[in-house]
């Protein structure tokens, strides 16, 4: 019993730390789960569970200020996409709750979901259907870019954190 409790003393906060960023990483695919935010949760933990000893308060700072970074770009793309397409912000609502019903039916879902939520708030608004499609469609590319930049923003975080740790 005394070797578990030794070896959770010393490595648990470690495989916890990898649980917040392997499941923050599925995160930031699907947005029923925390994401980016919990990438950083877990690198915390691993750097506060080494004194900050490899891997310093500063650069956990620039990391957090990534992470504010990939809200606000993940938030702005899908604005900017949906207003490229001329729609109005009832489009943009109705692309948030398509991605809230989409979590529900899986990666199509999420796919599907912020178009169809998008053309029907712009359908209901307008009535135009040409510019309803439109707003649907710039509001899922929207997404889509929101998502990649946040994904390359997971990953840049990661990349800074292992070469803090390593050097």
């Amino acid at each position: 019993m005394e070797a578990i409790l030794l070896w959770l003393s010393t490595y648990g906060w470690y495989v916890l730390a990898g649980l917040c960023v392997l499941v923050g990483i599925v995160g930031t695919i699907l947005p029923a789960l925390p994401g980016i935010a919990l990438v950083y949760v877990g690198l915390l933990i691993a750097a506060w569970h080494n004194g900050f000893e490899r891997v310093s308060i500063w650069t956990m700072l620039v990391l957090g200020v990534l992470v504010a970074f990939a809200m606000l770009v993940d938030f702005l793309a899908s604005a900017f996409g949906t207003k490229l397409a001329g729609a109005s912000r009832w489009a943009f609502v109705g692309a948030g709750l398509g991605v809230l019903v989409g979590i529900f039916f899986g990666l199509p879902g999420l796919l599907i979901g912020p178009f169809v939520g998008a053309v029907l708030a712009e359908v209901a608004i307008t009535q135009n259907v040409k510019q309803s499609l439109k707003a649907g469609i710039g509001a899922t590319l929207g997404l889509l870019a929101g998502g990649l930049a946040k994904i390359a923003l997971t990953f840049t975080m990661l990349g800074l954190f292992a070469l803090a740790w390593l050097i």
